[in-house]
């Protein structure tokens, strides 16, 4: 696809994941609508992306409040009618087991991860369908299929994101509207920033860079597949799980015990 004067909203879009896929859109001419909650932090990101003469909107939007998206769509479809990509990446893990773990807590992961992406997809998907042209780029991660201690909560999200988008992905067959899920490993970016992570090892030597990532969102937007696991190479570990799940399960549980005994 020529990405030149395409309409694409990012969620997320302040650092990380989401500001590099903004950058490699931008590059490539693309008109952009950041998406994110802190606006000091988006401003910085579009004043980044001024040199390479593009549209640039800020939105100030928390994706978990649906009432703030609505407002967000609002102000975006009345400047471009519709959008040409959408990319739900906007996303957080709080870690920790489900036992210690509050419900707030539990309740906000789904709320950003899952919900976020529900509210936007529910208010962009009528112009798509409507002018039959789109496409929606869900970034999940590889726990959408690998079921994860102390990080349940946020797998639970990814889990959710990825079967909401297959039976999306089905029911859109013939609108002309597509839908891709971005299922990454470990991404070195400020995702284990938060508190809880203190004593995990920040990153292993197999995580990929944003742009790894980002340029796997440039694919997926142009893409007839259901997911995209970047790499390639770990698609052939989830198949391995869902398949032997009775050799996996037990490893995973180890490692897991591993962990908490050293943060003890």
């Amino acid at each position: 696809m020529d990405f030149k004067n395409k309409v694409i909203l990012i969620t997320g879009a302040s650092s990380g994941i989401g500001k590099q896929s903004a950058i490699e859109f931008a590059k490539k001419g693309a008109k952009l609508i950041l998406v994110a909650r802190r606006k000091d932090k988006l401003e910085l990101v579009a004043k980044e992306l001024e040199k390479f003469h593009t549209t640039i909107l800020v939105c100030q939007c928390d994706v978990s409040d649906k009432d703030q998206v609505k407002e967000m769509s609002k102000t975006v479809l009345e400047k471009f009618n519709s959008i040409d990509i959408l990319v739900n990446n906007a996303g957080f893990a709080i870690y920790g087991t489900v036992s210690s773990l509050s419900i707030d807590e539990i309740e906000s992961q789904m709320n950003t991860n899952y919900f976020g992406m529900i509210y936007c997809v529910k208010n962009f998907l009528p112009s798509m369908i409507e002018k039959k042209s789109g496409h929606i780029v869900n970034v999940a991660s590889v726990a959408a299929s690998f079921g994860l201690p102390g990080i349940a909560s946020y797998c639970a999200s990814k889990f959710a994101m990825l079967g909401f988008s297959e039976g999306l992905k089905h029911e859109l067959k013939g609108t002309g509207v597509g839908i891709t899920v971005v299922s990454p490993i470990m991404v070195r970016t400020d995702f284990f920033d938060h508190p809880s992570f203190e004593k995990m090892p920040k990153f292993s030597p197999t995580s990929l860079s944003s742009k790894t990532v980002a340029n796997a969102i440039i694919k997926a937007a142009n893409s007839p597949r259901l997911e995209i696991i970047t790499p390639s190479i770990v698609r052939g570990a989830v198949w391995f799980k869902h398949t032997f799940p009775y050799l996996i399960n037990p490893i995973l549980g180890k490692a897991f015990k591993n962990i908490s005994d050293s943060k003890k």
